[in-house]
């Protein structure tokens, strides 16, 4: 069993709702990410989306955008990401870790050997942001023999058509967007979230993590009401870029707020289970 299905295994059994952060590996330097993602872990986090810098990333608002310009200026790159997960494994063996980027890279590097490296460094999954399901061929075939789930995104214009089409290619869980937009961006409606999460667990059997819109404690709260996990992103690397003149200081802030966000979640899952 992969490390992602033993998570979704382990909550659903204890009846708890997962927590993904989201950070920029090397934002706002590089020697800040692994130890930034340990602290993560022990402050609640139960898997880690680690963000691939690239030059062109359409699918992140401004806040992520500034995040990867900082990361790629301190010249981070996709083998430095890997080397970043290989050195969090020697002392975390079992949170799961899943790079959420774009193509080009991996293409750069070299399809089987991103998934060969991939999986020597210890990560669990990607989420390929610019690979529609009908182009996944050929990097889920090259993925799956090394273990490594391949993760969509849906969103709340997916048809069941669409759903579905994802439903036959993605593994160890789906990211559904609760916003239209970019990262960073709208309000959550949670009402017309749990319908859709309703039509996409009809479809795929596969946990949904929920993200975008995640700003504090009430709205994770909110989501872990309806989702599989909660995923919080823009609200954890705007606490970075505030920090970013003091990176020794960004740890304990996230920390925090990691934690807080814990707090939030756990208790609307007690809330959820009490008769």
């Amino acid at each position: 069993m992969s490390r992602i299905d033993g998570l979704f295994e382990r909550l659903r059994g204890q009846g708890r709702t997962a927590l993904i952060p989201f950070v920029t590996a090397g934002d706002p330097q590089p020697d800040v990410t692994v130890a930034l993602m340990h602290r993560m872990v022990a402050a609640g986090a139960d898997l880690i989306e680690l963000g691939v810098p690239f030059s062109d990333p359409i699918a992140d608002g401004p806040v992520i955008q500034r995040a990867t310009e900082r990361a790629l200026a301190a010249g981070v790159r996709l083998r430095d990401v890997l080397e970043m997960v290989r050195a969090f494994r020697t002392q975390d063996t079992v949170t799961p870790v899943v790079l959420m980027g774009y193509l080009n890279p991996i293409e750069i590097m070299g399809v089987e050997t991103f998934a060969a490296e991939a999986a020597a460094a210890g990560v669990d999954g990607a989420l390929v942001v610019d690979v529609p399901p009908e182009e996944a061929a050929e990097l889920a075939g090259k993925l799956r023999p090394h273990a490594l789930d391949l993760v969509y995104l849906l969103a709340p214009t997916s048809d069941a058509e669409r759903i579905a089409r994802i439903g036959g290619v993605a593994s160890g869980f789906v990211y559904y967007v609760a916003v239209k937009g970019v990262t960073g961006a709208g309000n959550l409606d949670i009402d017309g979230v749990g319908a859709k999460l309703a039509e996409i667990r009809a479809r795929i059997p596969l946990p949904v993590g929920v993200g975008f819109g995640i700003k504090d404690g009430e709205s994770a709260a909110r989501v872990a009401a309806v989702a599989d996990a909660v995923i919080v992103g823009s609200a954890i690397v705007e606490r970075i870029e505030a920090l970013m003149e003091t990176p020794a200081a960004i740890a304990d802030a996230v920390a925090d707020f990691i934690g807080a966000l814990r707090q939030a979640i756990d208790a609307a899952d007690r809330r959820r289970e009490a008769p």
